[in-house]
């Protein structure tokens, strides 16, 4: 079968092509914006790739089109599509039918914290022998793709609430009718899509509704809004999380190191063992209490799981040391909300101490970008020693109202190359730089430790 990608280089559909070129399928795609790693890694597997979204890529007709979630109508390629009656299907469709049917799928969902725990709920059934099937929204550590497709009936899955496609406006986790879900927590998000919390949390009530009555829902049991969803409607055995030992908890967490790097898990108040980890942060300790549940669920032992986790290796761009010049490190890290932002730069303060914590924050995601969180992006910085805000002239909000209130340590700039010439410019030996974003920040990190490297 040929299967054609529209907005194949997204880490998702591009996680989709691999697992359809895996699955035996003839594979060929197209992307507005085609570059490496993406480009490079789907030309290993010998998948074509057209630039743009012309109509001329659907001559000859392939079997099916998968339509990603970037594409909308007016695109040439869209039109031809619906004018010809190619058959397509979204890529949450095309997976469920066409991999995830007869699979023991393992979910994991929630505002924060999807990329990792599914990174680590992988890697823990990898571990144990299991050689599952996973599609990650990132590179995980101790693996050298974001997808496979896996030889067990075992198939790891991020479930993302975001819209499917132009065509179709349910959530994405809706398709995979998973056996075992993990819920890690819920807030407001993507405000591009949802009006407010009450649409996010319809979104969640209706994938409970989809879990069977022999599967396993895991979730945080000190996250009330996952509670009123659960209170709505859930015919499925449940196991609560939180590493304080919240009630409803069967699985918590007893701290012995100050930067959350080791811990002991326990289960009903039993100890069963501990974690030793690179990993920091209080959310990590969740986001694993969470993935040894899930595994549990497959059958894999706790002790296993613990034992995989310590050599967990982490996900790309979640606190990643991304280099150091003179004394000065800095580190690459996804988080676009307030609470992502906060729980970080915690964790990182844990971990240096007394040392300079410096942030720098790209407000890149829709919903930032709409200034929803404006008036709480100041109390999740509060844990940083000094602040920059990249504040282009086109970002809607004034971010330098969220700078006045940090007082004198913070500062906006309006380029990518003034905020450079200023970190360069200020940054000292010891210094600890954490740069959030949600997309490529313009290629900071790498211009920052060149520019540091060119000042010694």
């Amino acid at each position: 079968m040929h299967v054609h990608i529209l907005g194949i280089c997204g880490t998702f559909m591009g996680g989709i092509a691999a697992i359809a070129r895996a699955a035996g399928h003839k594979v060929t795609g197209s992307d507005q914006n085609v570059y490496p790693p993406m480009s490079t890694q789907l030309a290993a597997l010998g998948i074509d790739i057209v630039q743009g979204y012309g109509a001329e890529q659907l001559d000859p007709a392939p079997d099916v089109v998968v339509v990603g979630n970037v594409m909308s109508r007016g695109k040439p390629v869209v039109e031809a599509l619906l004018s010809r009656r190619i058959p397509y299907a979204s890529g949450p469709e095309w997976l469920a039918r066409a991999v995830l049917r007869d699979r023991h799928v393992l979910a994991v969902a929630g505002t924060h914290g999807k990329t990792t725990t599914t990174s680590m709920l992988a890697h823990i059934l990898d571990h144990a022998g299991l050689d599952p099937g996973f599609l990650v929204g990132g590179v995980p550590g101790n693996f050298d793709v974001s997808a496979r497709l896996g030889s067990s009936p075992f198939f790891v899955i991020e479930a993302d609430e975001y819209d499917t496609a132009f065509f179709d406006k349910r959530a994405k986790f809706v398709h995979y009718h998973p056996r075992t879900l993990v819920l890690n927590n819920l807030e407001f998000d993507h405000a591009d899509i949802y009006p407010d919390l009450e649409a996010i949390k319809r979104q969640f009530s209706h994938l409970l509704r989809i879990v069977p009555g022999d599967g396993l829902v895991v979730h945080n049991a000190a996250d009330a809004n996952l509670d009123d969803v659960i209170a709505r409607g859930c015919w499925t055995p449940r196991e609560g999380f939180a590493r304080d030992g919240a009630a409803g908890a069967r699985w918590s967490a007893r701290l012995t190191g100050a930067d959350h790097s080791r811990f002991e898990v326990l289960l009903d108040g039993v100890t069963q063992g501990a974690v030793d980890w690179g990993l920091l942060g209080a959310h990590n300790v969740d986001n694993a209490l969470a993935a040894i549940a899930a595994a549990r669920h497959a059958g894999v032992p706790v002790a296993a799981a613990i034992e995989a986790l310590g050599r967990f290796r982490g996900v790309r761009r979640r606190m990643e040391l991304v280099g150091e010049v003179a004394g000065i490190r800095i580190y690459d890290d996804f988080a676009h909300h307030p609470t992502a932002i906060a729980t970080t730069i915690e964790g990182l303060r844990r971990n240096i101490g007394q040392a300079r914590l410096v942030a720098v924050l790209e407000a890149r995601s829709n919903t930032m970008r709409m200034g929803v969180h404006k008036d709480t992006l100041a109390g999740s910085l509060t844990g940083a020693d000094a602040v920059y805000l990249f504040a282009p002239p086109d970002l809607g909000w004034d971010a330098g109202a969220v700078a006045r209130r940090l007082g004198a340590h913070a500062a906006t700039e309006p380029t990518i190359d003034a905020l450079l010439a200023r970190l360069s410019k200020e940054l000292v030996a010891g210094d600890h730089v954490l740069v959030m974003s949600n997309g490529g920040f313009g290629g900071i990190h790498q211009k920052l430790l060149a520019e540091l490297k060119a000042r010694r």
